[in-house]
């Protein structure tokens, strides 16, 4: 006997085990090669390459990839095999719901025409908020035309100063024609950037609250221009009060007008889901709303820069106009008419 000790039972078990494990692979195995061979086509960057029935079979064969790991886990087959399909499952996660595209090409992407798709999208917002922000620098200007006083309950003190009503001619034109060091521009800069964007970032905001509070902030927040907008008249510098205010103010109002009008698209869509239940009203807007904002953001650095920097550095009221509506005029025609086809 040689004290050796056999165990037939766990070889003919061990060689089952085999047995099973080879048919399980052979079953299978070409649809994970191909599978295999897919997502390295498409991790190279060669989706074009492929077939148009292996892209139609994608979702298919992932599927069934995930099946045969799930079948492989319970019957413990050979942990190779198992460690081959968790790696090949884990690729074609990435392939059928990762982000396929580099940060270079999402900026193509959304600046190429997504973000004048979206602004485009809530036009009719945008003519309401319009409307909103007209009626409240109109409502400024005739409140502080009846009584001088509504300055004081309009405008915040931090940009009153020596600019309110009753001040003389010299000292106001001091305020729009008076330069400072770069030091100081450079800290202007950041606070009126931070000041403009949460006032965007509010107006969005207020949306969720059916839109109401949004137009009521629209309204508040340009009565505070028009009333600006009469110290100066009153002394007969709209002319050059309306150009210092061009060289950063048609991007800034601009962005406010589109931050709003986003804002007011959300609470649309949760007044008025027409169709749809209030949950895909709200996920359509959310999407076409944050697009907006991204470009909101963007706008805001631009007339952050502008304002702390070259409305300061230029003085001629001339060139101030045709920096500011000449920058409103590639704004306006890149929303409105840059129409590239969709890729």
């Amino acid at each position: 006997m040689n004290g050796q000790v056999t165990n037939p039972g766990g070889e003919q078990a061990v060689a089952a085990a085999v047995l099973r494990s080879d048919r399980f692979r052979l079953e299978r195995e070409a649809d994970w090669v191909r599978l295999d061979g897919m997502i390295t086509a498409m991790e190279k960057g060669k989706l074009k390459r492929l077939a148009d029935d292996d892209v139609m079979a994608l979702p298919v064969l992932y599927r069934n990839l995930l099946s045969s790991l799930s079948i492989a886990r319970e019957s413990s087959l050979d942990a190779g095999l198992i460690a081959y399909l968790e790696s090949l499952t884990l690729r074609a996660y990435f392939i059928v719901y990762g982000t396929r595209t580099t940060f270079g090409g999402w900026c193509r992407s959304f600046f190429g025409g997504a973000l004048s798709r979206a602004v485009r999208a809530i036009g009719f917002d945008i003519v309401v908020a319009l409307a909103a922000m007209v009626i409240g620098a109109v409502l400024g200007f005739m409140l502080l035309d009846a009584d001088p006083q509504w300055f004081y309950r309009l405008v915040p003190a931090q940009f009153s100063d020596v600019r309110v009503p009753g001040a003389s001619r010299e000292a106001l034109a001091g305020t729009l024609f008076g330069k400072q060091d770069g030091e100081g521009l450079s800290v202007f800069a950041a606070y009126l950037f931070n000041n403009n964007a949460q006032v965007a970032i509010l107006a969005f905001a207020l949306g969720f609250a059916f839109g109401v509070p949004t137009m009521l902030l629209l309204i508040y927040n340009t009565a505070t221009l028009g009333a600006m907008l009469w110290v100066f008249a009153s002394r007969g510098l709209t002319v050059e009060f309306v150009g210092w205010l061009s060289i950063h103010g048609t991007t800034e109002l601009l962005a406010i007008l589109l931050a709003g009008a986003a804002g007011l698209h959300i609470g649309r869509a949760l007044g008025f889901p027409g169709k749809r239940s209030h949950l895909a009203a709200l996920s359509q807007s959310g999407r076409t709303a944050a697009q907006v904002m991204t470009g909101v953001i963007v706008m805001l650095i631009c007339a952050g820069l502008l304002e702390g920097f070259a409305r300061q550095l230029v003085q001629a009221t001339e060139v101030r106009y045709a920096i500011g509506y000449g920058i409103l005029a590639l704004w306006l025609a890149y929303f409105f008419a840059f129409r590239p086809r969709r890729s």
